[in-house]
């Protein structure tokens, strides 16, 4: 987050002084407007109560102290979980006004960061190199939620341990700010699909670079891979070159599609048609299907006559009752092109089993499916 006058800033009194510093907000939330500077003297009880009551908290104690006030808060959040009763999709839109809820009350312990990203609380990890990969080059005093601070430290181990993808033979070492490769089985998928031919594919939204490194060691001979977001342009552009793809797969910014046609145009959207909260849930969802409208109605024209397009989507969204099959199905046609055939494969992550998750009945009747299309 560079400093300029327009960036936002966080004020609050501290004894007699009245202090200001950059606010960091991964989602963009603004800084809150009512700070109380505290130390380890808190309590949880009256930490929750600030919380709640819309109170941010700016530490000033002992770092692992403040890692297990957190902590506590998460406990009198989650000790009387709300159970949601509502039918699909209400209780989708509950499930996340909750979710929301939960992370804006976390999200009011607030840590310092010094310009030089040093954290000035007693007992204090060193994480300056995890803040320059997210941040770039410190410029200036900074204050961030300690929620959002957990988390970057957290991706940081996952960039340097990488994850282990199975298909692929290899680790995607993620980025912060960039989807994680979790779940393995839209990989699966793409692994046994019949390849239409093997000279030039192209990866629409590209994320990591998994898809496209998959691609490639599947043997098609070119990849061009796009993506929109700085951190995830840069991510891709890391793991191919960590994977030794460098020379047959490009990474390069487009909105969707890049110029010219491909015999074959793999497409992963975010399968969810909600309003992401941050840039990590834009992978996850996609306002009014946005990204899926426009890679159908842009495939027709960057597909060779004979050439596929790959559309990996999960139905988690009908049985949410946020889109139909029908209505999947009129966009597909509508595009000028035609189903060739479809491969499907039930998912294995762990909440599709929790009969504790408010969404357990639409995620366990889940489906991903690649779809084989063709232009009619």
């Amino acid at each position: 987050m560079p400093a300029s006058s327009d960036a936002p800033q966080i004020q609050w009194q501290e004894g007699e002084q009245a202090c200001s510093a950059l606010w960091r907000s991964e989602n963009g939330a603004p800084p809150p407007k009512r700070v109380e500077v505290v130390d380890d003297s808190l309590s949880a009880d009256a930490a929750y109560r600030m919380a709640c009551e819309g109170t941010a908290m700016l530490w000033r104690g002992d770092f692992q102290n403040a890692r297990l006030l957190i902590d506590a808060l998460k406990r009198r959040i989650d000790r009387k979980p709300r159970k949601i009763t509502a039918a699909m999709p209400e209780a989708f839109h509950l499930h996340r006004q909750a979710q929301a809820q939960r992370a804006r009350t976390l999200g009011m312990l607030l840590v310092p960061l010094a310009a030089d990203y040093s954290l000035p609380l007693r007992r204090a990890p060193e994480i300056q190199p995890a803040c320059v990969e997210a941040y770039g080059p410190g410029v200036e005093d900074s204050v961030l939620s300690l929620r959002e601070l957990l988390s970057l430290i957290s991706v940081h181990e996952w960039r340097k341990k990488g994850v282990m993808v199975l298909p692929l033979g290899s680790r995607i070492h993620p980025h912060y700010g960039v989807f994680s490769p979790v779940r393995g089985e839209y990989l699966d998928l793409i692994q046994h699909a019949d390849l239409p031919e093997t000279e030039l594919a192209f990866d629409i939204g590209t994320g990591t670079g998994v898809i496209a490194a998959l691609l490639a060691k599947r043997g098609v001979d070119y990849v061009i891979a796009t993506e929109l977001a700085p951190r995830a342009l840069a991510c891709a552009r890391d793991n191919v070159a960590r994977l030794g793809y460098a020379k047959r797969i490009e990474v390069v910014e487009a909105d969707l599609f890049p110029p010219g046609r491909a015999s074959l145009i793999v497409c992963n959207p975010p399968w969810l048609p909600a309003r992401p909260s941050s840039a990590l849930e834009m992978a996850v969802y996609d306002p009014d299907s946005q990204m899926l409208r426009g890679f159908l109605n842009g495939l027709a024209e960057h597909l060779t006559p004979k050439g596929e397009g790959w559309l990996i989507l999960s139905d988690l969204a009908e049985h949410l009752g946020l889109r139909t099959r029908s209505q999947l199905l009129d966009w597909i046609a509508g595009a000028g092109l035609r189903i060739q055939g479809r491969r499907d494969i039930k998912p294995q992550h762990p909440r599709s089993k929790d009969v504790a998750d408010p969404l357990h009945v639409a995620r366990a009747a889940e489906m991903t499916s690649l779809w084989r299309l063709g232009v009619l």
